[in-house]
């Protein structure tokens, strides 16, 4: 029996941590063969060049798409998405897959998902089903609707996805898959790598041996226009803390110009002898980072799935994941500098938290890549209503 040829469309670097492991599990699966695309902000230095990491570990990319307009806003995220259906569409005729799978809820897996649809490609969805409330939900709720196989991360949103009609045989609660990587990690009794020798990175260098903070904040879309503001609230507060800080730059989303300028003015009006700033940094170091950790800061997912594993406490600013499912290891705040440092303090002075499995035990990618070997191939939809 031939090999199912499976594509893989990884667009930005936090999408490549959160299927890493089902790569490795379709890689060395018998009766599957990997067809690995790599696109968007993946691609661009900038942006932490994910593309280097996922060569590093040796993953055979089939196909590069370059499709990312500069700008950071509105137009300039609706215009990479049309070009993202035009480029993808070239690759998937040449690459003939069996299935398509698209991770998330990025405008860019819209580009996948919308691309494959019409090319009659059965399209597998990893992490549907969850809210946040911004435009990741719609996009994340229209894959949904177009896409034949669903992964799901979690047992409420694998009750969303069948609400939205969806048929029961194709809806599937693998659990998180970024949650695999996480597992090894609670082994970990220190960190075992220094950030600043393997990552590189800009700013001061302060000792990590008595604790540290980590933040990475990203700008909310339908509030791009703010995105400055909030992150100088942030800013505020972790140069009042004098804690040392390690701060990871901003995705691709629109406002992320005005996140870095905010940064970076910041920077130039205060001597910030507490804080590092990375572009990326790889899946399995990251989490060990965090394991480590006094806590982190901002509106990444990885505090509300790997963080909420790992029992590690967390800063949650904004409405960036308003309604995600949560564990007990985060506070939420608005963007006001009090109400973040209170929060801060509040974690610190309560110390460790208990970790949770809501998104996953840490075999999401071996049961992910056997569903792939075994579903039957199917383009068109039974909704059930």
């Amino acid at each position: 029996m031939s090999k199912r040829k499976i594509a893989v469309v990884i667009t930005a670097r936090p999408s490549y941590s959160r299927v890493k492991s089902v790569l490795e599990a379709i890689k060395n699966h018998s009766n599957l063969e990997l067809q690995l695309i790599v696109a968007a902000s993946a691609l661009l230095d900038r942006y932490g060049s994910a593309v280097n990491y996922i060569e590093k570990d040796g993953f055979p990319i089939a196909a590069k798409v370059f499709n990312v307009l500069e700008g950071e806003n509105l137009t300039a995220a609706a215009k990479t998405t049309g070009i993202g259906i035009l480029e993808l569409s070239t690759v998937f005729d040449n690459l003939s897959p069996d299935i398509v799978v698209t991770v998330a809820d990025r405008f860019e897996t819209m580009a996948t998902a919308i691309s494959a649809s019409y090319m009659n490609i059965p399209l597998a969805h990893i992490q549907g089903g969850e809210v946040t409330g911004n435009i990741d939900e719609k996009v994340r709720h229209a894959i949904t609707k177009l896409a034949d196989y669903h992964f799901v991360s979690s047992q409420e949103a694998k009750e969303r996805v069948l609400k939205l009609g969806e048929d029961p045989a194709v809806v599937f609660n693998t659990g998180c898959p970024s949650i695999d990587l996480a597992v090894p990690v609670l082994q970990s009794k220190g960190l075992s790598f220094d950030p600043y020798e393997r990552y590189g990175g800009v700013g001061a260098k302060p000792s990590l041996n008595q604790g540290y903070l980590v933040v990475m904040q990203h700008p909310v879309t339908h509030e791009y226009s703010l995105s400055r503001k909030q992150i100088e609230a942030t800013l505020k507060a972790i140069n009042a803390l004098k804690i040392p800080t390690l701060w990871f730059w901003p995705n691709v989303d629109a406002g992320a110009d005005g996140t870095s300028t905010g940064i970076r003015s910041f920077r130039e009006r205060h001597a910030l002898e507490h804080l590092h700033f990375f572009k990326n940094m790889e899946g399995e170091d990251f989490l060990e980072l965090l394991y480590h950790s006094k806590g982190l800061l901002g509106n990444s997912s990885v505090g509300i799935r790997e963080c909420a594993f790992l029992g590690v406490p967390v800063v949650n600013i904004g409405s960036r994941q308003y309604r995600r499912q949560r564990g007990q290891n985060v506070i939420d705040v608005g963007y006001e500098e009090e109400a973040i440092i209170k929060a801060i303090q509040t974690h610190l002075q309560n110390g460790s938290v208990s970790g949770s499995d809501i998104y996953g035990t840490g075999n999401s990618g071996t049961k992910i890549a056997d569903l792939l070997a075994e579903l039957p191939l199917q383009f068109h939809k039974t909704i059930v209503y």
